[in-house]
């Protein structure tokens, strides 16, 4: 799965079981598409700002608002997925550290 949506462009192909991402319950799932949904209108607003020939500055107030919210999403995901992967019984795979590893690296970025 990659997740270039999320992810900014430099980093690297991602590999990651679809299960440790995912939300579990249903309110987790609304909860993603919901702001995944913001975050899209963000983007169209954005884009209608940038085709108007908007003022610098609205769009960049605009972008660091996506930003904040891509960034709040991420978290959550990686929240779940950490505390997931170390709540594995008897102990985290070897690929299931390593995993994790590369996620945060890439989210440090």
């Amino acid at each position: 799965m990659r997740l270039s949506f999320i992810l900014p462009p430099s980093t690297p192909q991602l590999t990651v079981s679809r299960r440790l991402l995912m939300p579990h319950t249903a309110e987790d799932k609304q909860r993603a598409i919901t702001r995944l949904r913001r975050i899209k209108g963000q983007a169209e607003a954005l884009e209608r700002a940038v085709e108007a020939g908007s003022d610098c500055a609205p769009i960049l107030q605009q972008l660091a608002a996506m930003r904040g919210a891509v960034h709040g999403l991420m978290a959550d995901l990686l929240d779940s997925h950490v505390r997931e992967t170390l709540a594995e019984k008897p102990a985290p795979s070897q690929q299931a550290i390593d995993e994790t590893l590369a996620l945060l690296r890439s989210y440090l970025k």
